[in-house]
């Protein structure tokens, strides 16, 4: 089951978009550049200050508010969930196992194999950093399965399946193999021709929490994948 709604813009920040929402939810297209939730530096320019300044209509003493979901890093762009209560919060969190996520990601070089799945364990260290390791010990397991869509000289397009939903998993786990996301200035490799993060999710379905239907939601991709493929997308 796939929701559309067009609200209203005039409580939202440029580039954040609402692409769904109903008395339980508020599904989100955020922009790069964009935080999820507020850090000790920055509080305001936050999708989740944004949003429930929408929610107050611009009321400051409304008690309205959201409950975050789940989380995007700042660079990531594309679908984010939001909960109205905090039991659909909760409950949207103890179903999130059967929860399925799509990203899409340009990563630099060509794969030899089209299709794969990436399995390590994933430890975080000081500087909230994370690495991969073969250490139970040490980390969590972690699973990211992918698929070659196009190719270019030096790049290619990943279609990923986001298997267990680890800090930083799809960028740790690309890099590792070899091939990090494009613009990824932590794990990756200078490279100008990447001004961000290639890094874009794609769409997302789940249960709804109190309805139980099956919701599916997606985003368009960034026209910046297509220039740093060099338009070969449009040839589709």
């Amino acid at each position: 089951m796939t929701k559309h709604s067009v609200p209203t813009r005039r409580f939202l920040p440029k580039g954040l978009e609402i692409i769904h929402e109903d008395r339980d939810i508020i599904v989100a297209d955020k922009p790069s550049g964009l935080l999820t939730m507020g850090t000790d530096t920055e509080k305001s320019r936050t999708a989740y200050f944004a949003l429930t300044d929408y929610v107050r209509k611009g009321c400051a003493k409304s008690k309205k508010h959201i409950f975050i979901v789940h989380r995007l890093d700042r660079d990531t762009s594309g679908v984010l969930i939001f909960a109205k209560s905090l039991d659909a919060k909760l409950r949207l969190k103890s179903q999130w196992k059967d929860t399925k996520k799509k990203y899409l990601a340009v990563v630099h070089g060509r794969y030899e194999n089209r299709t794969g799945t990436i399995t390590t364990y994933l430890a975080e260290k000081q500087g909230y950093g994370v690495y991969a390791t073969s250490d139970p010990e040490k980390g969590k397991s972690a699973s990211t399965a992918y698929k070659v869509i196009r190719e270019t000289k030096n790049f290619s397009l990943l279609e990923i399946d986001l298997l267990t939903g680890r800090k930083h998993q799809i960028r740790v786990h690309l890099a590792d193999s070899g091939h990090p996301v494009a613009g990824d200035k932590r794990y990756g490799k200078k490279d100008e021709t990447a001004r961000r993060l290639a890094l874009h999710a794609l769409s997302i379905a789940f249960r709804h929490p109190f309805s139980g239907d099956r919701l599916f939601f997606e985003s368009k991709m960034p026209e910046y994948f297509n220039r740093l493929m060099g338009g070969a997308l449009k040839k589709e």
